[in-house]
């Protein structure tokens, strides 16, 4: 099996074990196939679903760690899919790719609880601001800032400075900049050493009385 070959199985299988309700999404239309489609797996990792394609068919050359990052999230993989994923990618470029400090991540427990969750948004992010995980009512409330990230992982410091879409998305911007610290480097923590995994409902700042 060439190497296009074994990307596509892989991703394919992977995508067709897990259902709408386990990813919180809902279930909707006549699905003709087991599992997600590969719009809800875009969604999901927040790439665009033409992206997600090119990827499901095998082109894995230029996928960044933090896409990888958000694959395995997106489809619920193990820790040693997480690194077969890896080491596909790896293959796939014109070069040897360097071997990556393990991205921030919660525990599958965690994510299953707040999948769980189907009646409020809700994230888990840690001291510098990185959201690492979300519900899908998480994603939604989140969408413009997952979607500015391009696959990596979603900062609020980055989106509320760095991103003129912040400023309609907070209802009181000037509010949630003077909370939010300039530099999200500027933390004492690592993001991947101490990652805050306490569930707690998401709300826009600014937007609380």
């Amino acid at each position: 099996m060439d190497h296009r070959s074994q990307v596509r199985e892989f991703l394919t299988s992977r995508r067709a074990k897990i259902t709408p309700q386990q990813a919180g999404l809902p279930a909707y239309g006549t699905r003709r196939v087991p599992g997600l489609r590969r719009a809800e797996v875009a969604q999901l990792a927040g790439v665009s679903v033409e992206y997600y394609s090119r990827l499901e068919r095998g082109d894995l050359s230029g996928a960044s760690d933090h896409v990888l990052d958000a694959l395995g999230r997106a489809l619920r993989l193990d820790d040693e899919e997480r690194t077969h994923l890896e080491d596909l990618a790896r293959t796939a470029g014109p070069g040897p790719r360097r071997r990556r400090r393990p991205a921030p991540r919660v525990r599958p427990t965690v994510q299953r609880m707040l999948d769980s969750m189907t009646d409020a948004p809700a994230i888990v992010k840690n001291g510098r601001g990185d959201v690492l995980a979300a519900n899908a009512l998480g994603r939604a409330l989140y969408a413009p800032m997952i979607d500015a990230a391009r696959g990596a992982v979603p900062n609020h410091a980055r989106f509320i400075f760095l991103d003129p879409r912040s400023h309609r998305f907070w209802g009181d911007w000037d509010r949630a900049a003077g909370t939010t610290p300039a530099r999200s480097g500027s933390h004492a923590e690592r993001p991947d050493e101490r990652p805050d995994t306490t569930t707690r409902p998401a709300t826009r700042p600014g937007d609380a009385s």
